[in-house]
């Protein structure tokens, strides 16, 4: 099979001729029909994020049909449509039982820790594999397991309230699933803030207020919106110290601010004006929650989280077009989302 893999931090992605995984008795094999590109791909590629072992198979965001299932497996079978929870787990330690998975010492992530999706086969325990309905295209069943599940867990880690007001700095990926996904929980106001204009008119058209960063300071406008109050929740979803400490100064009284971008850089607050004074809180949302993905899917299943615009392009399986996508993402280009078809 062709796959696209990770040779070396730093370098263009290869693409070589591997054989097609074999599933054990717990697993499933699914070919590829879908896999999302995501900015945490361009961290891998450059090495912000480390890779282990190297060469590597990138590719988290993944959506297929099941080709073959372990003699153990009951949950699905030959021909399903399913899409993947990008972590592979014990299912056994405290932190499983749990229900937080993403702690498991022994987790694998697909794309990052074991083979990912960049490929025309991936193996995956059948416990990471979920049904996808017929509503859902591939493309946006393989979207919806990243940057979608990621936009609700951190919602839900920042404990949305209905009628509560909402930031959401970052209109790419995951801020499109995280626009729809607040109103959906039932939050009052949605602003995006953004420096993208195409960006902006995406989420204008989701219904959220845009916030032109390029040409005003955010927390500024974001006070004058809401005659100085601030927001209750702001989610950063790009991964830049500025933008970060944006997210807590927007923050109203009693405010969550839940940090969800990459950075390997520090970003500074006042404590007492920004976060005691205010009773505010920095929260860190780190992957999400095999619990959370049937809720999800049916969101988009109900089209109240609607990804047919969300994906602005497709591309085919091979190393330049793939490396072509992670540069545009690198320089925050245009494009929402950008998904894999082998």
């Amino acid at each position: 099979m062709k796959a696209v893999r990770l040779v070396r931090s730093g370098l263009p992605l290869e693409q070589h001729d591997l054989p097609v995984p074999v599933p054990g008795p717990r697993d499933v094999l699914v070919r590829v029909k879908a896999a999302g590109i995501c900015h945490s791909d361009v961290h891998y590629r450059a090495g912000i994020s480390s890779v282990a072992p190297l060469p590597m198979t990138l590719g988290h965001e993944v959506a297929g049909v099941v080709e073959q299932i372990g003699g153990a497996v009951k949950t699905t079978k030959p021909g399903d449509r399913v899409c993947l929870h990008y972590l592979a787990t014990c299912g056994a330690c405290e932190w499983c039982r749990a229900g937080h998975e993403q702690f498991c010492r022994a987790a694998q992530m697909i794309g990052k820790h074991r083979a990912g999706g960049f490929a025309e086969f991936i193996v995956m325990p059948a416990r990471s594999v979920f049904a996808l309905p017929d509503e859902i295209p591939f493309p946006q069943g393989a979207i919806l397991m990243c940057s979608s599940a990621t936009s609700l867990h951190a919602l839900r880690q920042a404990r949305l309230q209905p009628g509560e007001s909402v930031a959401v700095y970052g209109a790419g990926g995951l801020g499109s699933s995280a626009i729809q996904l607040a109103q959906a929980l039932g939050a009052g106001t949605v602003f995006a803030v953004d420096i993208n204009p195409r960006k902006l008119g995406f989420a204008a058209a989701l219904g959220a207020i845009p916030v032109n960063a390029a040409t005003d300071e955010p927390v500024a406008a974001i006070q004058a919106l809401t005659h100085g109050r601030g927001v209750d929740v702001a989610l950063e979803l790009v991964g830049l110290p500025l933008t970060m400490q944006q997210a807590v100064r927007s923050l109203a009284l009693k405010g969550r601010a839940a940090l969800v971008g990459i950075t390997r850089e520090s970003f500074s607050v006042t404590p007492y004006h920004e976060v005691i004074n205010k009773e505010a809180e920095i929260i860190g949302v780190s992957d999400h929650l095999a619990a959370e993905l049937p809720g999800l899917i049916a969101f988009a299943r109900d089209r109240r989280l609607n990804l047919a615009q969300a994906v602005t392009a497709c591309v085919p399986l091979g190393a330049t077009a793939i490396n072509n996508a992670l540069d545009q993402l690198e320089k925050f280009g245009d494009e929402v989302r950008t998904v894999v078809q082998p």
